[in-house]
């Protein structure tokens, strides 16, 4: 099983097409389905279903598409680790979500830098959940996080606290005078963030019924501010992330009647230190 076969793969599992996936990696068709027969005989088991129009992964093609991706993704690092020591001391890998990356550790890594001039420093933007299988993986040094990790061998230590406020752009007047409630919520235009951070996206999926459907939904809070701004919508947001806005006068805080926001917790997860065990 080797790379080129294993980005073969990926590449059909997107494309869902083998004559796409050749133009897509400058093969022809036929090398394209020789790999992937070549995968499936090596694998014992078909991975995808194949009609006339498209091929889709079946079950057994899911689950190993989790695996195919880590296998690349650990290479990958390996080979850049190994080349980065010609030319760097160390080589210090860094994953963090973008909120937490524009709150807090922009500044930190920019004194890192300065103070390290031979060390590499490489940033990854993810989401949680992926940023802690990379550190799981040695793929990340050190992992900022909305969820912890309580695992042995790795140290997991709140790195900062936020709260969670709901606000909307200057313009919208609808709320100055009494506020909102729960059940005025459910009535509001709101621009929903799909926060992967524990009891805080419990917390808002449950101010709206299962199934909520909403106008307009995203996945990155600090990509959520321009739609604020611009529209009369409303959204609960990272205080350490609208307090710029706020102050700017762009965006304005909504005073919540009767319920309260959850506060937001940050974790640092790295490999602990030998002297720890």
């Amino acid at each position: 099983m080797d790379t080129q076969t294993l980005q073969t793969f990926l590449m059909l599992a997107e494309h869902r097409n083998f004559t796409k996936a050749a133009d897509a990696l400058f093969v022809a068709q036929s090398t394209v389905t020789n790999r992937i027969a070549e995968l499936e005989r090596e694998v014992g088991k078909p991975l995808f279903d194949r009609n006339k129009r498209k091929v889709t992964l079946n079950k057994e093609g899911e689950a190993f598409l989790f695996y195919a991706r880590r296998i690349l993704e650990l290479q990958s690092a390996g080979i850049q680790e190994v080349n980065s020591l010609k030319k760097y001391q160390e080589t210090f890998r860094i994953g963090t979500t973008n909120t937490i990356y524009e709150c807090y550790l922009f500044p930190l890594i920019q004194e890192y830098m300065k103070e390290h001039p031979h060390h590499a420093v490489k940033v990854t933007i993810g989401h949680s959940g992926d940023l802690l299988q990379a550190v799981q993986d040695h793929l990340l040094d050190v992992a900022y996080s909305y969820l912890p990790l309580y695992h042995a061998g790795f140290s997991c230590d709140v790195f900062a606290t936020d709260r969670l406020v709901l606000v909307t752009g200057r313009e919208n007047t609808t709320y100055d005078e009494h506020g909102i409630t729960k059940e005025e919520l459910i009535g509001s235009n709101y621009l929903y963030c799909n926060f992967a951070l524990q009891e805080v996206g419990f917390f808002i999926r449950e101010l709206f019924p299962p199934h909520y459907q909403f106008g307009f939904e995203i996945d990155n809070s600090t990509k959520l501010i321009p739609y604020l701004i611009t529209f009369d919508g409303i959204s609960f947001v990272p205080e350490s992330l609208a307090a710029p806005y706020i102050g700017q006068g762009k965006l304005k805080d909504i005073k919540l009647v009767g319920f309260e926001a959850p506060k937001i917790n940050c974790y640092k997860i790295c490999v602990k230190m030998q002297a720890e065990d």
